[in-house]
């Protein structure tokens, strides 16, 4: 059967969320940071307003206020962007249960056959643009295809609040003509590469040679001339149905510059206690840790290292992290941002071999579901170590709820 398949890509969220509270700001140009004490000051979102001024998503806030002296600064706040995206796909599931999310603003919707119920997949596009408009105040862009891939390019066209459609009749009209770095998953890199071998345009990546492709790109030259040509088969997902989660990791800008090696164990092993208390809290094991480490130069590098057995607990992570940056860095430059993740998972009930003489690790994974009960009754702060009351100012956050909600991947 023909699919038609929506992307609804909710313009400016962040932004447009805030001016529903703080009607005064509607008119002036309104940028949502975070918190820029902490450091955490760079560009989440912006509107349109803003975004004329030259002010781009991922400035920090000294350069945006150089381009905008006028500009209005609002703190993130995520829990009213998680509401009004929950309102949104409630919305979306009127006209169906397969609505797949990607990322906190933009999802997919399957509405394949409804034509006798709802209209057209243009119809439909209109009817929830005109819904988000009425029941909670916010515009959307809109992209009707036969695919995914097509689908989402729709949505990025025409901004804000229109529908676009790109249909197996004019695709090659509407989607060849476009910069190849349009294209879902062609970044930058990938770009400059495929521009090197005079691929400029979307029509440019469907016309070539598939085995040139092949050779520049590896299997993902194949893909993604495949996503030029319109051959995108890939589901969307049922509402409620889970992905395979294949990491679990948190990552910090840090209130000041790190220094040595003592203020590093320090946010590693606070990263490591979130990673820990997320796996156990999924009925995971990770088999390796990989680090992310970025310095006040800006320049970052990731290194990754195999544990000797599966874990959840927070001292192997925080150990093995603290390994991996001991052989890996040389304090050339102080450090601005640290990452930690458990990748590599298994389930926690799996059978392991056990030692003889050391019983250790079920001791401690029994304390650690013990704290896991503490936190949940009395709240993150209620256990903590020792070690991380040694600079409150520098360990006094929460990954767990205080991270920043990313993209969904299309291949997960």
């Amino acid at each position: 059967m023909r699919r038609t398949i929506l992307h609804v890509d909710l313009n400016n969220y962040y932004a447009s969320v805030e001016c529903l509270y703080r009607p005064e700001i509607r008119d002036k140009p309104v940028i949502v940071c975070g918190d820029a004490e902490a450091r955490h000051g760079i560009i989440l979102a912006k509107n349109y307003i803003a975004k004329a001024l030259g002010v781009k998503t991922g400035d920090a806030i000294w350069e945006a206020k150089q381009k905008c002296p006028g500009l209005v600064l609002v703190r993130a706040d995520f829990q009213k962007y998680l509401r009004f995206s929950r309102l949104a796909r409630a919305i979306y599931a009127d006209y169906t249960d397969q609505i797949e999310p990607f990322g906190i603003d933009e999802a997919w919707l399957d509405i394949s056959g409804t034509e006798k119920i709802f209209g057209t997949g243009q119809d439909i596009a209109n009817q929830i643009r005109q819904r988000l408009r009425n029941e909670l105040g916010l515009t959307g862009s809109v992209g009707v295809s036969y695919n995914k891939i097509f689908a989402k390019l729709g949505s990025d066209m025409k901004k804000p609040d229109a529908s676009t459609v790109i249909s197996e009749d004019n695709f090659r009209d509407v989607v060849w003509s476009l910069p190849v770095g349009e294209l879902l998953y062609v970044g930058r890199s990938t770009r400059r590469k495929l521009q090197n071998r005079a691929i400029y345009t979307i029509g440019d990546l469907a016309n070539r040679d598939i085995k040139s492709l092949r050779l520049l790109l590896g299997i993902w030259g194949e893909t993604l001339h495949s996503f030029a040509n319109g051959l995108d088969a890939a589901p969307v997902r049922l509402t409620g149905e889970s992905s395979i989660i294949k990491s679990v990791g948190n990552s910090t800008t840090t209130p000041r510059d790190l220094v040595n090696n003592q203020d590093v164990k320090l946010i590693i092993y606070v990263l490591a206690e979130s990673v820990a208390a997320r796996l156990r809290k999924h009925g995971f094991k990770c088999k390796t840790v990989s680090i992310s480490v970025r310095g006040n130069d800006l320049i970052s590098f990731e290194r990754q290292g195999k544990l000797s057995n599966p874990t959840f607990l927070s001292n192997d992570i925080a150990n093995k992290a603290m390994e991996l940056f001991k052989a890996n860095y040389r304090w050339e430059t102080p450090i601005r941002s640290l990452g930690v993740r458990g990748s590599d998972l298994v389930t926690a009930d799996r059978h392991v071999q056990l030692d003889l003489f050391d019983n250790s690790n079920l001791d401690a994974e029994i304390l650690a579901g013990t704290v896991d009960n503490l936190h949940k009754r009395f709240g993150h702060y209620s256990v903590q170590r020792c070690a991380i009351l040694l600079d409150r100012k520098l360990t006094g956050f929460n990954p767990k709820e205080d991270h920043t909600i990313h993209p969904i991947s299309y291949f997960r």
